[in-house]
């Protein structure tokens, strides 16, 4: 993976040169790789994904990617949806969470292949989007929860110890930002607001927090099975 940047007008990019590269047709480096109406014009969005943000699969050729806008949940949704103050662009949310993804998945744990960080600046505000390479046949936790065996939640369970072990505090460990993929392995998505930390009590607050989520879809006797796989050894 090479990361690298550049500026067009207000536009800042972040990216891995041999994925943008790699895509059939190669698109542009510019705002057309961010912008949705871009891809639906050339007939090239495949599907999308539920939640507020509306992402959007994309064929890039040899693989899809998810074009995922940053926006904004709750009271904040307000004032505006998409835009976040200005303090940096490193500091921006998603120039952080590509250069997150891109270390941990140059650790080798299963989070997506990240392909791109787009932040367009507007005065004291910006807003941002991020690309990443789409899952083959993976679905969240919350779509296997009906049918998950033992097995399944234990690997969940040990999967996210391996991020823990690692020092990742997922700020919305949840459900559906859990996916498993049609072979069975565990992946987790979805790195906004998150960092590395020491060890300490954001550990057991990460795994409350995904036992709330799971009350949420009926599901709160699977938490003691992963509990059971965070506290043995890890998946293969």
């Amino acid at each position: 993976m090479h990361l690298a940047t550049c500026r067009t007008g207000r536009l800042f990019i972040l990216y891995d040169a041999d994925s943008v590269c790699d895509a059939d047709p190669t698109p542009q480096i510019g705002p057309l790789l961010f912008d949705p109406d871009h891809w639906q014009r050339e007939g090239r969005v495949v599907g999308e994904a539920p939640g507020r943000g509306s992402s959007l699969f994309l064929d890039a050729g040899p693989e899809q990617w998810v074009l995922r806008p940053y926006r904004r949940g709750g009271l904040m949704a307000r004032l505006s949806e998409h835009r976040y103050l200005w303090t940096g662009l490193e500091r921006t949310r998603a120039f952080r969470e590509l250069r997150l993804t891109a270390e941990l998945f140059a650790r080798g744990l299963p989070v997506p292949h990240p392909v791109a960080a787009g932040v367009t600046r507007h005065g004291p505000t910006y807003s941002a989007a991020l690309i990443t390479v789409r899952l083959p046949g993976a679905r969240s936790l919350a779509d296997c929860l009906n049918d998950a065996d033992p097995a399944l939640l234990e690997r969940v369970g040990a999967t996210v110890r391996r991020f823990h072990d690692a020092g990742l505090d997922h700020v919305d460990l949840n459900a559906r930002n859990l996916l498993v993929d049609a072979q069975g392995k565990v992946w987790l998505i979805d790195l906004d607001r998150c960092r590395l930390r020491s060890p300490g009590q954001w550990q057991e607050a990460n795994l409350q927090r995904l036992g709330r989520s799971l009350a949420k879809f009926g599901a709160s006797d699977a938490l003691p099975l992963i509990r059971q796989g965070y506290a043995g050894s890890e998946p293969a």
